[in-house]
Order: C-alpha cells, then sequence, then structure tokens
C-alpha cells in the first residue's frame, strides 16, 4: 500500500486539513503531520536551533500529528519520525488562500512540498483562492470542489509521477464556479507591497506588512488563470532556481574578477 504525507501550513485544526485528509483516503495509508499552530508565510523555515515537539491525534480517522514547528519540520518529521521511510506522495495543503507567482517562495504550503521535493518525494500544493481574505479565526470554507481537484491531481502523481525536471505541482483552485484549467507559468507578483506605520501606547514605531491583490497578470500565468479566467491553475515548479542562460551572459563578470 502507498504511504501518502499530508502536512500545510494553517495548522494541524485547519479545515483544509481536514478536507485534504478526506480528498486522499482513499488513495493510500494516510498520515498528517503539521504545525500546532498557524505557521503561514514562513517559506522553507526549519528550526535548527530549537527541539521539536510532537504530540498524536486523529484528524477524519488517520493519524495525525502536531508539531511543535515549521511545515518544513512538519515534512522532516513525518518522513524520519513517524513514517520513518518515505511515503510515495506528499500532499501540502489545503492552504486557505492562494499561492500565486513568484511570491509563493514565501508560502509555507509550497515551502513544505518543496522540502518534500528535496527529500525525493513527488509533491503538490493545493490552495483555494478566495475574494475574501481568510482571518486568524479559520471559516467553514467550502472546500469540497477543491479537495476534488485534490484528489484527482494526487491520483494523476501515483499513476503517472511527474514529468521530467517537474519537483512540485503548485495548484490553486478559485472558488466555484470553476471555468476549466490550465498549466501555468508563474507571474510575478501576487500582492503590492505596501507597509503601514503605526505607534504603541508608548510612541513606539511599530509596522504592519500588508498589500493589496494584483488583479491581473499576463495570459498564461497563475495570476490570470486564477483572477480572471477563473480557472484552475497548476504551475510545473522545479527545485533549481538557476537561470540557465544567464551563465554564459554573466562570463564577463568572471573574467573581471579573476582581474582582481
Amino acid at each position: 500500500m502507498v504511504d501518502v504525507l499530508v502536512v500545510n501550513d494553517d495548522g494541524i485544526f485547519s479545515p483544509g486539513l481536514r478536507a485534504a485528509v478526506r480528498a486522499v483516503k482513499g488513495l493510500g495509508r494516510v498520515t498528517a503531520v503539521a504545525p500546532a499552530t498557524q505557521k503561514s508565510g514562513v517559506g522553507r523555515s526549519i528550526s535548527l536551533l530549537t527541539p521539536v515537539s510532537i504530540a498524536e491525534l486523529e484528524i477524519e480517522g488517520v493519524k495525525a500529528y502536531a508539531v511543535d514547528g515549521t511545515p518544513v519540520d512538519a515534512v522532516l518529521v513525518g518522513i524520519y519520525g513517524v513514517l520513518k521511510r518515505k511515503p510515495e506522495i506528499i500532499v501540502s495543503g489545503i492552504n486557505l488562500g492562494e499561492n500565486l507567482s513568484c511570491e509563493a517562495t514565501t508560502s509555507g504550503t509550497v515551502g513544505a512540498a518543496m522540502e518534500g521535493a528535496s527529500q525525493g518525494v513527488a509533491s503538490i500544493a493545493v490552495s483555494l483562492h478566495s475574494e475574501s481574505r481568510f482571518n486568524e479565526v479559520q471559516p467553514e470554507v467550502e472546500l469540497e470542489h477543491c479537495a476534488e481537484v485534490l484528489r484527482r491531481c494526487a491520483e494523476y502523481v501515483l499513476d503517472r509521477g511527474l514529468p521530467e525536471g517537474v519537483d512540485v505541482l503548485n495548484i490553486n483552485v478559485p472558488e466555484e464556479p470553476v471555468r476549466g484549467a490550465r498549466i501555468t507559468r508563474l507571474a510575478r507578483r501576487m500582492y503590492t507591497t505596501r507597509l503601514q506605520e503605526r505607534r504603541d501606547p508608548r510612541g513606539r514605531r511599530y509596522f504592519w506588512i500588508d498589500g493589496e491583490p494584483v488583479r491581473d497578470a499576463e495570459p498564461g500565468t497563475d495570476v490570470h488563470a486564477v483572477r480572471v479566467e477563473r480557472c484552475i491553475s497548476i504551475s510545473p515548479l522545479s527545485l533549481d532556481l538557476t537561470f540557465h542562460p544567464g551563465i554564459e551572459q554573466l562570463d564577463d563578470l568572471t573574467r573581471a574578477l579573476e582581474k582582481g
């Protein structure tokens, strides 16, 4: 029987995690490992200087483990501490909120999937786009259509594997109605950047990092597919961040350095 490891960054009690577990229960032996609390936006951060504690519980009838750490910690604990073997697939999500564009590198959901790929496991990240922002008190949202997309994509990967050179599928599902699916590239931005400066009761400055959604991008990008076309976006990602044409283009830089 295949092993399916479900992780996320919204926390072990997220409705998205429960929906993901329900979606893949029929595909193999499912185990869920996730942060004990909300860890959105931490990317691929890892706990190197502090121990990671773990607590066992049950979610949707499967063994689940809450870790006092990051989504990447959850992947590593899941593989090497809980399963003690590599699963056939890692499912990261369902994230409450989209993970689009190059800004996906800040996402704990995508970061967990990338870590799974680094460990040699086929990985997918699944996120739900919503026009209304999710808050810390996680709402009971409609997740079943997103869960169905997750299940079908997981079945595809288990059956066929990922194409050569592809390490992660980053999947973003708009709220219904959904008008099809697109294979996309990453847009440049998902949000504008805004910094709100305020002062605490003692007059000291502090900041909130905020931003407004980028409503459109070039056709063929994930932002355009989800926010304009209302289509499912599937972006094939690689761990290799190298811009390979730049190797030759920057050859003159090495010559300049060698001249001292």
